[in-house]
């Protein structure tokens, strides 16, 4: 009697909860009406800036949703920010409505309870996500659980001038070759840069012995073993870097700027569509091509998150919902926009949508998806701060 109570007692509050996560959307979109929200967002680039004000416009336009782009350099910063509101009990009229985030910030927000949701299930352009791609539902190998909403693709992929390199490496091992035979013609951003982070976890996820490992979160007595096979490749690498490695680039951008001016034959990128983009811009010739290493190279996803103390939730989902929406997702992809890859299924669409889709230009240097394969999953985020450390320990002056 006692075990059956508990099952109803269970369904009981399951029921609760859900009707609270499931209101009808039309209603949802009626309570949205009038309100403003503040979304929380990396403004270091114009053409995603210029991306997210058009997005602003069509939602105030059609859902009658004020929608502010606060501009973060840093969205650690706004995380912190959210936490300091919790410890001071503010449940309500917080100062984000929605973020953009993923890794080590969803990570912190979701360990600290900082989320409302779960509510991305309950968005109607859901049902069009690539839901079969695991980095849909783990962001760092932490699950997400419906707490965000999946807003864009990125993948790590190479550059090389088809003028200068006949022949691209396909392995870190045949790069480290291609170092040691053009001395000075490669390099990557110091840590704690994302792009360099990015490129010593891809060297440690093709050279480690058991990459399963990095699944895991890190086991700080195991570290140094586990790492060494980095370690000695960088310390191989180096001597061979541009300028010797004694000094390094400070951000992707400025990776660009050696590839154009022909001081580097070799760059990279988080997005398969950047080296498009810069050629179509001006800011590189059209001989730059990408390419990526055979076992694959690290992919992720990046998403939209609701804080547990907006005071505009429901105006918050109408935005990630229209963030979702084909419309959307088709003008993002476009490299002459901003050319950040879909998170949806373009198989589940039709008619119209799917000519959305057909109708985006694919860049000169950008690979079919196809080509780009399903991508390696990020390591446990735990890994970074420890990455980030040692190799400022050995490498920073």
């Amino acid at each position: 009697m006692k075990h059956f109570f508990l099952i109803l007692l269970g369904v009981v509050v399951l029921t609760v909860f859900s009707q609270a996560f499931a209101k009808d959307w039309s209603e949802i979109e009626q309570e949205a009406k009038g309100q403003t929200i503040y979304f929380n967002a990396w403004g270091g680039s114009q053409p995603i800036n210029e991306y997210i004000q058009w997005a602003c416009q069509v939602v105030q336009e059609t859902y009658k949703v004020r929608v502010i782009h606060v501009k973060a350099t840093d969205i650690g910063d706004v995380v912190s920010r959210i936490l300091v509101e919790k410890a001071a009990d503010k449940q309500t009229n917080g100062s984000v409505d929605l973020l953009w985030i993923n890794g080590e910030n969803f990570k912190a927000m979701k360990e600290n309870m900082l989320l409302y949701g779960p509510f991305s299930q309950n968005l109607p352009h859901y049902k069009l996500v690539s839901t079969l791609k695991k980095t849909m539902l783990y962001d760092f190998t932490i699950p997400v659980d419906n707490m965000e909403s999946p807003w864009g693709m990125a993948q790590l992929v190479f550059s090389y001038d088809t003028k200068q390199v006949s022949k691209h490496p396909t392995s870190m091992p045949e790069l480290l070759a291609f170092a040691r035979q053009n001395p000075g013609k490669f390099t990557y951003p110091a840590i704690p840069s994302f792009h360099g982070t990015t490129f010593i976890k891809q060297v440690l996820l093709e050279l480690i012995q058991d990459p399963e490992i990095l699944n895991k979160p890190v086991i700080q007595a195991d570290f140094e073993k586990n790492t060494r096979p980095l370690w000695d490749f960088l310390n191989e690498l180096h001597p061979f870097l541009w300028r010797k490695g004694k000094v390094f680039p400070t951000s992707g951008s400025q990776m660009l700027s050696l590839l154009n001016d022909n001081e580097i034959f070799i760059s990279f990128s988080f997005n398969p569509n950047s080296v498009s983009n810069a050629i179509e811009n001006g800011e590189l010739p059209n001989t730059i091509r990408t390419y990526i290493h055979t076992m694959g190279t690290i992919s992720n996803a990046h998403f939209l998150s609701i804080p547990f103390n907006s005071s505009a939730k429901s105006g918050a989902m109408v935005f990630a919902n229209f963030l979702l929406s084909p419309m959307a997702q088709a003008r993002k992809a476009d490299p002459r926009i901003w050319g950040d890859p879909s998170v949806l299924d373009i198989k589940k669409l039709a008619g119209p949508d799917k000519a959305l889709f057909k109708a985006v230009p694919k860049g000169i240097a950008t690979l079919t998806p196809e080509e780009l394969g399903q991508g390696l999953p990020e390591p446990h985020v735990s890994w970074v701060q420890f990455l980030e450390k040692e190799w400022l320990k050995k490498y920073s002056r």
